[in-house]
């Protein structure tokens, strides 16, 4: 998908990095255990990695996004580190580390969180706000999660958080990801050219 919107003129030249969020039970969060610093993991590690491997891209803009729990992880991550990065896109995503409980198989207490960690977006968006990049995020109407994403733009709108909110048909699904991935890659070559 990406080559074809690179070949198309939509996107420019990128390298995308899609790294698992830590391979901690059925999934981490992306966020820091007593046992495991999982936000380190994305939002140092892995650029770090990244410009490792091609060197070119140590001063290149920096955009998070992810879907389900990695949109939780970007919509939250982005907002904490608002200055490592340029752009926030997510899909499909829970809102709050509680959420979590309907997607994993562990219980929420065997994630150990250290004491004090920001576990909602809103909460971390809100509290960021003013250093915060673009963000965008969308949901399918067909979602068992479209009451949570549409609750987070209405308590966006409320707190005056510019950020752009679309909803399309489609479920919780590999086939509504992969058609709106092609919406963040565009957000992010928008911001670009800006």
């Amino acid at each position: 998908m990406l080559m074809d919107l690179i070949q198309r003129g939509e996107v420019p030249p990128m390298m995308l990095a899609m790294p698992s969020d830590g391979l901690w039970g059925d999934g981490s969060g992306y966020l820091r255990h007593l046992t495991a610093n999982y936000a380190k993991w994305i939002v140092e590690e892995v650029p770090s990695i990244a410009t490792f491997v091609s060197p070119t891209t140590e001063h290149a803009p920096r955009f998070i996004c992810g879907l389900s729990m990695g949109g939780y992880g970007a919509l939250r991550l982005g907002a904490l580190h608002a200055d490592e990065f340029d752009g926030i896109s997510a899909h499909s995503s829970i809102t709050d580390y509680s959420q979590m409980e309907g997607f994993v198989e562990e219980p929420l207490d065997a994630f150990e969180l250290k004491q004090g960690e920001t576990t909602s977006a809103l909460e971390a968006i809100i509290s960021n706000r003013n250093r915060l990049p673009p963000l965008r995020f969308d949901c399918g109407t067909e979602d068992s999660l479209i009451a949570i994403n549409r609750a987070l733009h209405e308590d966006l709108e409320k707190e005056n958080v510019k950020h752009a909110y679309a909803e399309f048909p489609g479920a919780h699904t590999w086939e509504y990801w992969h058609e709106h991935l092609a919406d963040s890659l565009r957000f992010f070559a928008g911001i670009l050219e800006k």
